[in-house]
């Protein structure tokens, strides 16, 4: 008989905590490796538990789920991240997919589809919820390109950590962008605080981990 499949679970809501924790338990090729209730603590115990599987919530308090996803991808690649979120935009699932994650199934699939998910992404597959599948097959059919990084700024956000990422200073932004030096100034602040890092500097690295600020630096 082969070893059962250990699972971490990444979600901030208890009572859906527990029911994916009784379901993982329930399963003879299935196990609990813990549950972490914040972001941070799905990476600590991405690490000292070594899960085959992590079902992921996006929105998780400390540290957001793609960014979760990013450093458990980067710790141990594998690692197999499924999200499991209520978040359904081309934006969302993109992003998880940009930062490693190996499937993305919204939370009203059933608990059979959960299981099935698990085990795919165990085994090395790609899986999606078919509303997903079918949006993400739609998109590229369509000759989409790839939604913008990080999704939980504005587009104006965006727009300034792409100029932040080109070494720009704030004075230099707000006379490109025609707005106030305090305008820009509260720009950077949000993005720091959605990006969940200390300085400019780090989110500096973040955007340029993600492909922006090239144009300045080719």
């Amino acid at each position: 008989m082969s070893e059962p499949i250990r699972v971490l679970i990444a979600d901030d809501h208890p009572l859906f905590r527990d029911g994916l924790a009784a379901l993982l338990r329930a399963g003879p090729d299935t196990e609990l490796a813990g549950a972490a209730a914040t972001g941070p603590e799905a990476v600590a115990l991405a690490v000292s538990e070594r899960p085959d599987v992590v079902v992921m919530d996006l929105r998780m308090p400390g540290l957001n789920g793609i960014e979760a996803t990013r450093r458990i991808v980067a710790g141990n690649p594998r690692v197999a991240v499924l999200v499991l979120t209520m978040l359904d935009d081309d934006e969302s699932v993109f992003a998880a997919l940009r930062a490693g994650a190996r499937g993305y199934l919204l939370k009203g699939a059933d608990h059979a589809q959960i299981r099935r998910a698990v085990h795919a992404a165990a085994a090395g597959e790609a899986i999606f919820g078919a509303g997903v599948a079918a949006r993400v097959l739609a998109f590229f059919a369509a000759g989409g390109q790839v939604p913008a990084v990080f999704p939980e700024l504005t587009g104006r956000e965006r727009q300034v950590l792409e100029l932040v990422a080109q070494g720009r200073s704030n004075a230099v932004i707000a006379a490109r962008l025609h707005l106030s030096d305090k305008t820009i100034r509260n720009n950077v602040s949000n993005i720091l605080v959605k990006l969940q890092v200390a300085d400019r500097a780090q989110a500096i690295v973040r955007a340029r981990d993600a492909g922006l600020g090239q144009q300045a630096r080719t």
